[in-house]
């Protein structure tokens, strides 16, 4: 049976995944969520007619010849008026950065451009105009415009955004409660020397910063024996309390691959099986109920592959998120590079803008999927179609963001 090609694959990840329900946050907890409804503004932004700058509020037409001489008012400063202050004829008002415009005002003139007399009078040393360092109501939007749609991720800009046009909360898709089982009994935790036979664990702490990286919660991490019993008992826990499941280790078809049967065995329903990309074809991806499974192979190389490309895909799908990952860019090969005649290849890559303004993506050594040293260099992964032959130095290219 032939394999998965990897949009194929995409596509039956999309449609086996269902968004995770819709709760309402506070904005300060609301970062990195998901917007389940559209944001509106509830209020005009600037609020109120204020000043641009410090300075002297003042009607444009009371500056005669220069220097002009004007008495001053009153002073104003940002911060709440119980009574709009007014400005007499002929007077200036002192004024502050944000500070809201006198009744009668019509422009404001900068310190820097003005000659203080004391408290008495201020001097104006250059030609003023209407309108002047001066910020009108609504002149960015007004109440009810439309801010953020649905199915956008809040950033920290967004959420300031959204403060200041007086949204306090938000309706946002839950954050993923998420598993990580790392199978192996080889495996074990960097600290003690290695015995014959034992690596360090790379997976447990790549697959746990990649998604705090990627701004999700700490996920659970559990080291999983190689026996059947151990597996299922894991699987079972973890399907009780995730949305999602990751597993490294134990997709292929060796004797002590026990993560499928044990899966379906507990009643998973397998979604896909293997998929024609290099590194990372066992790929094993199913549903148990609520949870999805996502069983990715030992390799770190593959693990990071799949965490870039289609574990990315599944957090954007659960979250409701429009735009879905991975996203998708184009660049040009700084070297050549052999493709596969079978499979896509993911080719490390560090990006560069080059002289033309392109990005350029130079390949790292040490591609096997057992190695992660180029991650030291590399940032990106080019996405090289299979093919027969090779691609040649500046030959166009797809290319993804590591997220690391």
């Amino acid at each position: 049976m032939s394999l998965l090609r990897v949009e194929e694959a995409f596509a039956l990840l999309d449609g086996a995944i269902t968004p995770l329900p819709v709760q309402r946050l506070a904005l300060a907890q609301a970062l990195n969520r998901v917007l389940a409804a559209n944001v509106a503004a509830l209020c005009d932004l600037p609020p109120f007619d204020q000043s641009a700058m410090d300075g002297y509020a003042l009607r444009a037409a009371d500056v005669g010849a220069l220097p002009a001489r004007l008495e001053l008012g009153a002073t104003v400063a940002a911060g709440p008026h119980v009574q709009l202050p007014r400005l007499a004829p002929g007077t200036a008002c002192r004024i502050y950065t944000g500070g809201l415009i006198p009744q009668g005002a019509d422009t404001v003139v900068r310190q820097e451009w003005t000659e203080r007399q004391g408290d008495v009078a201020v001097r104006i040393l250059r030609p003023t105009a209407v309108g002047q360092d001066l910020r009108r109501r609504g002149e960015e939007l007004h109440a009810g415009a439309p801010l953020m749609a649905a199915g956008q991720r809040l950033g920290a800009g967004q959420l300031a955004m959204l403060a200041m046009a007086g949204v306090a909360e938000v309706e946002v898709f839950a954050a993923p409660r998420i598993t990580v089982l790392v199978s192996g009994d080889e495996v074990i935790d960097a600290g003690r020397p290695l015995q014959p036979g034992e690596v360090y664990n790379a997976n447990g702490p790549l697959i746990a910063s990649w998604l705090r990286q990627a701004g999700y919660p700490p996920p659970r991490v559990a080291s999983v024996a190689d026996t059947e019993s151990a597996v299922r008992d894991a699987l079972q826990a973890a399907f009780a309390d995730s949305d999602l499941v990751l597993t490294s280790g134990g997709v292929s078809v060796g004797d002590r691959d026990l993560i499928l049967a044990q899966a379906e065995a507990l009643g998973a329903q397998r979604i896909f099986w293997k998929v024609a990309q290099k590194p990372g074809k066992p790929l094993y991806v199913a549903r148990h109920r609520a949870s999805l499974l996502m069983g990715l192979p030992g390799n770190p190389a593959s693990v990071l592959v799949n965490l870039a490309s289609f574990v990315r895909r599944a957090l954007d799908r659960l979250e409701g998120q429009v735009q879905v990952g991975p996203q998708v860019r184009h660049g040009r090969l700084a070297a050549p590079v052999r493709a596969d005649a079978e499979r896509d290849t993911w080719l490390r890559v560090r990006t560069e803008v080059d002289a033309g303004g392109q990005i350029a993506l130079h390949p790292q050594g040490q591609q096997a999927s057992h190695m992660l040293s180029n991650l030291a260099s590399a940032d990106a992964l080019a996405w090289i179609a299979a093919a027969s032959g090779s691609s040649a130095t500046g030959d166009p290219v797809r290319w993804i963001a590591l997220g690391l």
